[in-house]
C-alpha cells in the first residue's frame, strides 16, 4: 500500500453503497421521504435527475421553490426539536426527523475529484461540493469543487464554473468563490478536482488550473452531489425539460496522517 488513501466509485455495481451514500439532501430539516433522490445506475454511472412529478424541497421553509436530487457521503442530527444538524437554511431551524449517524467517506486533506457531465437548462444547476460534518457548530464550511448554472452555458463553447471556498456560518473561514467562464462544453464528460491542505486549495478542470483559495477548512469535510431546478426561473415552455447528472466516477486520496476514513482502493 502507498503512502496515501485512495477512495473512489466507479458506479459499476448494481446499486449505490449504502454504507457510503445516502440518497437523500439534508433529511434531518424534512424527512427521508420527502427528500428522497430520483436517481438510477446506468452505463457505470450514477445518474440523478429531477422528473417533472418530482416534489418540491422543504416547499415551507425554503425561501424559493426548490427542487432537488442529491446523494450525500455524511449524515447526521440532534434529536427533533434542536438545531444540531447540517447545512441549515436559516438559524435556529429545527430537526424534523432525527438522523442516524453515516460515515460514509470523510476527508480533510489531500485530493477529490468527480467525473461527469451535466444536461441543464437555464432553470437548472448541478454541483459537486464539500461540506463540513458539523460535528461541531462552526465546522460548517465548504470547498465547492464545481457548480454550473445553465443560464451560464453557452451551449457547446463555454460555461462559468464555480469554485471556491464558502464560508457559510463558520468564523474562521474566508468567503473566496468565483465562476470563471471556462471554454469547455458541460454537456461532455469533464473531470474537476480540488488539492487542498491547511494552507492552500487548488482547483482544476481537466487537469488545468483554475483558482487557488488560501486557507481551506481542514477539519472533516463529506461529499455532497446534485442537480437542481429552480421553478421560479421557468420561461413557461420548459416544464417538460429533465435536468440530469451524469456521474462516471468520485475518487480522493488522503495522506495516510491526514483525518479522514478513506478505503484502500481494491
Amino acid at each position: 500500500m502507498s503512502a496515501d488513501a485512495t477512495f473512489a466509485d466507479d458506479f459499476d455495481g448494481p446499486g449505490l453503497d449504502p454504507d457510503v451514500w445516502l440518497p437523500h439532501y439534508l433529511p434531518m430539516w424534512s424527512s427521508r421521504e420527502a427528500t428522497r433522490a430520483s436517481y438510477r445506475l446506468e452505463q457505470s454511472c450514477l445518474v440523478l435527475d429531477i422528473p417533472r412529478d418530482h416534489g418540491l424541497w422543504l416547499p415551507e421553509e425554503h425561501p424559493s421553490p426548490l427542487r432537488l436530487s442529491g446523494v450525500q457521503s455524511g449524515n447526521r442530527s440532534g434529536p427533533v426539536g434542536s438545531a444540531s444538524g447540517q447545512q441549515a437554511v436559516y438559524d435556529g431551524q429545527q430537526v424534523r426527523e432525527e438522523q442516524p449517524e453515516l460515515v460514509g467517506h470523510l476527508q480533510d486533506g489531500g485530493h477529490l475529484e468527480i467525473r461527469c457531465r451535466m444536461t441543464i437548462s437555464a432553470r437548472s444547476m448541478a454541483a459537486f461540493w464539500l461540506c463540513g460534518f458539523e460535528d461541531e457548530p462552526e465546522h460548517c464550511g465548504e470547498i465547492c469543487v464545481t457548480e454550473v448554472f445553465g443560464k451560464d452555458v453557452v451551449p457547446g463553447r463555454s460555461a462559468e464554473v464555480g469554485v471556491g471556498l464558502k464560508q457559510i456560518r463558520d468564523p474562521h473561514l474566508a468567503q473566496d468563490f468565483a465562476a470563471p467562464r471556462l471554454p469547455i462544453d458541460v454537456a461532455d464528460f469533464h473531470t474537476y478536482a480540488v488539492d487542498w491542505d491547511a494552507d492552500e486549495a487548488v482547483f482544476t478542470v481537466d487537469g488545468e488550473e483554475v483558482r487557488r483559495c488560501a486557507a481551506p477548512p481542514t477539519y472533516p469535510l463529506q461529499l455532497m452531489v446534485a442537480v437542481f431546478d429552480f421553478p421560479e426561473w421557468s420561461t413557461g415552455d420548459d416544464d417538460q425539460l429533465v435536468p440530469e447528472l451524469w456521474v462516471d466516477r468520485i475518487s480522493g486520496r488522503a495522506p495516510r496522517t491526514g483525518r479522514s476514513n478513506l478505503s484502500v482502493e481494491g
